[in-house]
């Protein structure tokens, strides 16, 4: 699969190695060491995938996955040199897909690379001749088939991953979705109890949504069991 990716790291040994695996994939590269020239190739060129290191000599990765969700909605996998949980909760937060913590094995970055792909094509697809179905539940309105979410007619803008999270809360509306089976549907991977990865999405949506977090309209939150759209 044929795909633009970014990678912006100022440790050059690391970039390199992660281009030099993206490439064996085919995939078309564009490297940087730095943000500022990062924003500008965003800006320039058609990407697909974003992956950004946190820690960047002039505008960190925070900063930089924060302005490019201002205007793109293309997978963002983060690159953390600290395991705090903190700092994976602020990428997600901000609007990142995916994390890896340094040192990480170049196979396992390939396999998320293509897992993240795999969902931004399957929802954002060029095309289908079989209708998908809708959903509008008092006034919030998400359809496959154009992988639009409009809410009250305002179009919001959710990445792919926000969109499969909202899109499987409405599939099963009434009904209390647990964490684990949330993120073992969305993400395909094994639950771990300690993954804050979920809460830290739905922390995202509901602000997209303009929810009150201690009073939502929509998401709802069933402590100690999950989430439910009513």
């Amino acid at each position: 699969m044929s795909a633009d990716i970014l990678i912006v790291d100022d440790e050059a040994e690391i970039a390199d190695l992660v281009e030099v695996y993206l490439k064996n994939e085919g995939y078309t590269v564009h490297k940087f060491g730095c943000g500022r020239d990062a924003l500008a190739c965003v800006e320039q060129q058609h990407l697909d995938l974003a992956i950004l290191d946190v820690m960047l000599p002039d505008l960190d990765g925070f900063a930089l996955c924060q302005k490019i969700r201002e205007k793109h909605l293309f997978p963002i996998l983060m690159l953390t040199a600290r395991v705090e949980d903190m700092d994976k909760i602020t990428g997600l937060t901000l609007g990142a897909d995916d994390y890896l913590t340094k040192p990480f094995n170049p196979l396992e970055l390939v396999a998320r690379v293509k897992t993240q792909l795999r969902r931004y094509t399957r929802y954002n697809p060029a095309g289908s001749a079989v209708p998908e179905p809708e959903y509008d539940i008092r006034g919030l309105q998400i359809s496959k088939a154009t992988h639009k979410c409009l809410l009250f007619g305002e179009e919001l803008a959710l990445t792919p991953l926000e969109f499969s999270i909202l899109w499987y809360l409405c599939s099963r509306q009434g009904k209390v979705v647990s964490s684990e089976e949330l993120f073992e549907a969305v993400w395909g991977e094994k639950y771990l109890d300690c993954n804050n990865t979920v809460m830290s999405h739905i922390a995202r949506l509901r602000e997209k949504m303009h929810e009150n977090s201690r009073r939502p309209k929509f998401i709802k939150t069933v402590w100690g069991v999950g989430y439910t759209i009513e």
